[in-house]
């Protein structure tokens, strides 16, 4: 029955995709076609309320599932906006707190649904700040991931790509910097209800420093460890955990950013984590690693076991916690053509 709810989110290149499973039949509609899709976020208080961002003209606002959008924040924001959350624990007056990253690095909040935001501007004043540069563009840096905690309100971490994983403890009023061993290019950064503070951290640092892609904290970002036995692939792009068991893990991976993201070049794979084995290559059901771009990863709480995986290759399922996948055959509008997927959100409502 759950599944018969289930809808996804994806922010492909150039369009936000909203599929949902009707009649047993997985039924794709897009919305803003043609602007610069980067990230997609859903607010857990109110059903049908997305926000998402593109690298042209900044973040949008659907309050009724994507039927119809507003442009926010356009009188503050920067127009490159590469990621957006919605905190599950933080509100005001009954409304989610939203965070918003650009490029340049920084930082917004709101606490109205988007009509009002405010500039977090501590976030650019850490030591470190000098230091970030993204490597295709090194004048310059950008807010790659946004995780509020899932279990202790105010407490927020923010990936810089490249440079930092930094964490405030107040809503991102003061921050943190980042440690030492921590990572240096987090893209993607997840935690789980049932580990409340672990964090698990799908990294670059693989390809430019040394040690695995896959880094993970126990103790909320204090120290950080790289267990990586197995893991011949050490250019992470992202990362999810089984709703049901924060011991189960699948990353997708690339050994360079160049086989990760150029599509002439393209090759990727997934890998599965057991409860501390060695990390195993997934192969049942998916693509040839040569031609696909690293996959984005997704769960929800709603579906232990399952995982979701979009690429270039299309959507993929796997119901028995990555093991054996199986594409969605998803029908799209006529005349629609795909493209990667930038972000993946999983729904049940």
């Amino acid at each position: 029955m759950r599944l018969r709810m289930t809808k996804l989110y994806l922010a492909l290149e150039d369009a936000l995709a909203i599929v949902r499973l009707q009649d047993n039949a997985w039924v794709a509609n897009v919305h803003l076609v043609g602007k610069q899709m980067q990230c997609v976020a859903l607010d857990p208080l109110r059903v049908g309320l997305i926000y998402c961002g593109t690298f042209d003209e900044g973040a949008w606002r659907s309050i009724d599932d994507g039927r119809t959008w507003v442009a926010i924040g356009t009188e503050l924001m920067l127009p490159q906006v590469t990621s957006i959350a919605v905190s599950p624990l933080e509100s005001s007056r009954g409304q989610s707190v939203v965070y918003v990253g650009t490029e340049p690095s920084t930082l917004y909040r709101s606490e109205d649904c988007g009509v009002h935001w405010r500039e977090l501007s501590q976030l650019c004043q850490l030591p470190s700040a000098p230091e970030w540069s993204f490597p295709p563009r090194p004048y310059t840096s950008h807010v790659r991931w946004i995780r509020p905690d899932l279990t202790r309100a105010g407490r927020l971490f923010v990936a810089i790509e490249a440079g930092a994983l930094v964490r405030s403890f107040d809503g991102g009023e003061t921050w943190e910097d980042r440690r030492p061993d921590g990572p240096f290019d987090t893209h993607t950064l997840v935690m789980h209800r049932l580990a409340p503070d672990r964090l698990y951290s799908a990294a670059g640092d693989g390809f430019m420093r040394t040690g695995g892609g896959f880094i993970e904290s126990k103790d909320g970002g204090d120290s950080w460890q790289r267990p990586d036995e197995g893991l011949e692939h050490k250019y992470l792009w992202s990362v999810a955990v089984d709703p049901a068991d924060p011991d189960v893990i699948v990353v997708s991976a690339a050994h360079s950013p160049d086989q990760a993201h150029n599509r002439q070049h393209a090759a990727s794979v997934l890998y599965r984590r057991s409860h501390g084995g060695s990390w195993q290559r997934c192969l049942d059901g998916l693509p040839p690693e040569q031609g696909m771009q690293t996959s984005v990863l997704a769960t929800h709480d709603s579906e232990p076991g399952v995982f979701y995986a979009a690429s270039n290759k299309g959507v993929f399922r796997s119901s028995d916690a990555g093991e054996h996948w199986e594409e969605l055959a998803i029908h799209w509008p006529e005349d629609f053509t795909t493209s990667r997927a930038q972000a993946l959100v999983v729904s049940d409502n």
